[in-house]
């Protein structure tokens, strides 16, 4: 069977490695890629994020990757996979050092933890708490743990896009978002081992039920 396609995204920030190389150990032909036409002629594209969210986004409209997501993932409906920063900058805007337009794909915004939590970041392993079904998170459970390291949360003004809730010390954030074509996670699935694997596996899946 062929491999579906994904374009995962390089805007020049981070480590694209570990990412790729769990697509690929899910049976995704990955293109690590910072040419839009690359997601034209992708089945699937990906996200990730690690670095400031605004010098992410100045990069993705210096490259044009801003219209080249809207046009694939929002007029096209291809299957997207927000991870990390890769969710965050997903919504209208961030306050991490200044104030940010995101891709104002969704309505929200992009916050610190401030005085909700003693420690900042959040690192290490939590648990995702799912808020409905999906297809996404087929053969995992409430309580799975996942890997996180951030500062920033989402904080979406449509509750119905919320997948999954994460709880850390006892301050409840969006650790998951899902609306029709688009799923994407605070967490790292590519740090998260057999969990994290799992939901590589079930967005491949999705690609494939797309094409």
């Amino acid at each position: 069977m062929v491999k579906p396609k994904a374009a995962l995204i390089d805007y020049g920030m981070g480590n694209l490695g570990s990412v790729a190389k769990a697509l690929q150990t899910v049976g995704l032909d990955v293109k690590i890629t910072s040419d839009k036409g690359d997601l034209e002629r992708a089945e699937a594209i990906v996200l990730p994020g690690v670095g400031a969210f605004g010098d992410a986004i100045k990069r993705l409209k210096e490259l044009k990757l801003d219209l080249a997501i809207k046009r694939e993932v929002l007029d096209k409906k291809k299957p997207f996979l927000g991870i990390c920063l890769g969710l965050q900058l997903l919504f209208e805007e961030s306050y991490e050092f200044g104030k940010h337009k995101g891709l104002e794909i969704f309505e929200g915004e992009v916050l610190h933890f401030g005085d909700n939590v003693s420690k900042v970041p959040h690192m290490g392993w939590n648990e995702i708490h799912p808020l409905r079904d999906h297809p996404i998170l087929e053969g995992l459970k409430d309580g799975d743990f996942f890997y996180f390291v951030h500062s920033y949360y989402v904080k979406p003004k449509r509750r119905d896009i919320i997948l999954t809730e994460t709880d850390y010390e006892g301050f409840y954030f969006t650790s998951g978002v899902a609306y029709e074509n688009i799923v994407a996670f605070q967490f790292h699935p590519e740090k998260s081992q057999k969990k994290g694997l799992k939901l590589l596996e079930n967005f491949k899946r999705l690609v494939e039920n797309s094409i």
